[in-house]
C-alpha cells in the first residue's frame, strides 16, 4: 500500500504542473478579488477531476476487472512500471514539441463570479479525456486489487496533490498580500515561456520514481514466487 501511495503522490505532483490550470490560477491571483476567485477556480478544478476519476475507476475500470482474472502481484507491479512509462512518454512528447508548445497561448479566465468556478470545471472536463498521467495513476490503483474505500482515498489523494500548486498560490496571497502581485506576474510570464520543459522534467522524475517502485516490487514478487516454486519442487 505504501508503494502505491508513493506512486499516486509522485504522479499527482507531476501532473499538478499543468499549464492549463496553473496559468489561469496565476492570472486570477493577480486580478480583482484574487483570493475568492482563485479558491472558486481551485474548487472547480478539484471537483470535476475528482469526480471524473471516480467515474473512470468505478465505472469502466471495475467493468474491465470483472472481465479479466484478478491480476496477481507481479502483474500489479508491471502495471506500475507501465504507469511510469506513460509519464516518460508524455515527457518525451513535451520535449520534442517544446518550441511549438511554448508559443501556444495558455488559457485565461474571467475574474467574475461564478465564471471562475465554471471555467475551472470546464477546463478539467475538456482535459480529462487526454489526462494520460491521471489514467496511469488510475490504472495502477485499479490493478492493485485493493478495496473500494482505499481506491476512493487514493483518488482523493491524487487530486489533493494535483491542486497543490493552486493551494500554494493561495497561501502566497494570504501571506504576502499585495506584494505577491509582482512575483506571481513574473511566475506567470516564466511559465508561459518554459512550461513544456518544466513539466517534462517533473514528468521524467515522477516516471523514474514510479518505474523504480514498480520494478523493485516486480523483482521482490518474482523472487517470492520462485522461492515458493522451489519449495514446492522439493516437496515433490
Amino acid at each position: 500500500m505504501l508503494r502505491l501511495i508513493g506512486i499516486v503522490i509522485s504522479i499527482g505532483l507531476a501532473d499538478s504542473l499543468n499549464p492549463t490550470t496553473l496559468a489561469p490560477g496565476l492570472f486570477l491571483a493577480t486580478g480583482a478579488h484574487a483570493r475568492r476567485t482563485l479558491a472558486e477556480f481551485t474548487a472547480g478544478v478539484f471537483t470535476v477531476y475528482f469526480l471524473g476519476g471516480l467515474l473512470i475507476a468505478l465505472g469502466p475500470g471495475e467493468l474491465v476487472l470483472t472481465l479479466v482474472p484478478k491480476p496477481d502481484l507481479v502483474v500489479r507491479h508491471v502495471l506500475e512500471v507501465c504507469a511510469g512509462a506513460v509519464l516518460l512518454a508524455v515527457a518525451a512528447l513535451l520535449l520534442m514539441h517544446r518550441g511549438r508548445l511554448s508559443q501556444r497561448q495558455l488559457p485565461n479566465v474571467s475574474s467574475q463570479r461564478p465564471a471562475s468556478w465554471l471555467m475551472g470545471a470546464t477546463i478539467m472536463a475538456i482535459e480529462l479525456p487526454t489526462a494520460f498521467p491521471y489514467f496511469a495513476a488510475l490504472a495502477a490503483i485499479e490493478g492493485s486489487g485493493i478495496g473500494l474505500v482505499r481506491k476512493v482515498c487514493l483518488i482523493l489523494l491524487f487530486n489533493v496533490c494535483f491542486v497543490t500548486p493552486l493551494i500554494v498560490i493561495q497561501l502566497i496571497l494570504w501571506i504576502a498580500g499585495d506584494a505577491a502581485d509582482v512575483r506571481l506576474a513574473r511566475a506567470s510570464a516564466f511559465l508561459q515561456r518554459r512550461w513544456p520543459v518544466i513539466l517534462a522534467a517533473v514528468a521524467i522524475a515522477a516516471g523514474l520514481v514510479t518505474i523504480g517502485l514498480g520494478a523493485t516490487g516486480t523483482y521482490q514478487a518474482a523472487r517470492r514466487l520462485l522461492h515458493k516454486a522451489v519449495i514446492f519442487h522439493h516437496r515433490l
